[in-house]
């Protein structure tokens, strides 16, 4: 066997998952410009029952002990919510919580931590309440996400802010990098934007490549300085640009770029497995199996084709960071139907 072949075997085959998302409802009051499942505040038919969460946390538990992101939608708008953690954090799994904010009462937040939430998200796609509230598409958005921040901190629950990038909020990045310092929040996670759901009539507002690797330098320079932590998701051309700056601390662990097959998951609101919550293809449905995620997690062709990252189309495929960097598979898809096709917004020219 050559030394390709004998790579695309072994790339095709994965560790356990190190953090799945779970769109636990697809249920939501804002109407998010950007929202990648153009969720709406209605009840979504067919969710995962309570039973049947327990039952796929059970079996991810019995092979993994991943941390799993309850999100949405809005996650607390489902009364079942407080069992589903409970559930998952007896089970031994890392318990957080992804949430607009506007239902974070001390209340809320004191139960959250009963149940076993660990940190929360709160987004901030502005810094202002006029850029938020208009990226959010309701008024009073971006107060009541930071009064959500408030009742956090007096409870005494980590919680990190997450930014979505666009052209209408790109200028504001250091203004809402400073908001998450100055707010205390353990991580700052900025995700460029994928046109997705209702991001399809966004298209227009995507960085272009230029403004993407602008944006990427700027923030593995902020990186480098060691005050805030700084996670960038569906970037992950950000781990290339991190080394050639050296922006590795000694002894820290280098994050992957694209991790969704590899170490991440993501499981609709009905149960679908997918690679992230912006590539609506389904690796697998969990009430079709017995609600065994491992057996779609080790089994799936799609999830096999997706590790394999010498199979990838265009520069990807020879690129010489592909096992650190990958390309964004969503973008991909999105933008040229081809789950493997090289990254539309990299600039790099591979070496190799």
């Amino acid at each position: 066997m050559s030394q390709s072949s004998t790579s695309s075997s072994l790339s095709s085959e994965a560790a356990p998952p190190r953090i799945i998302a779970w769109e636990l409802t697809r249920r939501c009051r804002l109407k998010c410009q950007h929202c990648r499942a153009a969720a709406e505040d209605v009840a979504y038919q067919d969710e995962l029952t309570t039973e049947e969460c327990r039952r796929v946390l059970e079996n991810i538990a019995g092979f993994a002990r991943p941390t799993m992101i309850i999100t949405g939608g809005e996650p607390l708008l489902r009364e079942d919510v407080f069992d589903v953690i409970v559930s998952g954090h007896k089970l031994g799994l890392r318990m957080v919580l992804a949430t607009c904010g506007a239902l974070l009462t001390p209340e809320v937040v004191g139960r959250l931590k009963v149940c076993g939430i660990e940190c929360v998200s709160i987004s901030l796609d502005g810094a202002t309440t006029t850029s938020h509230d208009a990226f959010r598409g309701v008024p009073g958005a971006f107060e009541s996400a930071l009064a959500g921040v408030q009742a956090l901190k007096a409870g005494d629950l980590a919680f990190q802010i997450n930014t979505t990038l666009t052209k209408t909020n790109i200028d504001e990045l250091p203004a809402l990098l400073a908001l998450a310092k100055g707010l205390g929040a353990k991580t700052f996670n900025p995700f460029l934007l994928v046109t997705t759901g209702r991001g399809e009539a966004m298209a227009d507002q995507e960085l272009s490549p230029q403004q993407y690797e602008d944006a990427l330098q700027w923030l593995a320079r902020e990186q480098a300085k060691g005050d805030m932590p700084i996670r960038v998701t569906c970037a992950p051309h950000y781990q290339r640009i991190l080394r050639e700056q050296g922006g590795l601390k000694p002894g820290e662990r280098p994050q992957g770029g694209c991790l969704g097959g590899k170490s991440f998951a993501f499981i609709s609101h009905t149960g679908a497995v997918q690679i992230c919550g912006f590539l609506e293809h389904s690796a697998g449905r969990l009430r079709d199996n017995g609600f065994n995620f491992e057996a779609i997690w080790r089994d799936s062709p799609f999830l096999r084709q997706i590790r394999n990252v010498d199979g990838y189309h265009g520069k990807c495929g020879h690129c010489e960071y592909r096992r650190m960097c990958g390309g964004c598979r969503a973008r991909a898809y999105a933008m040229t139907g081809d789950v493997v096709a090289a990254e539309p917004f990299c600039l790099y020219q591979p070496r190799l």
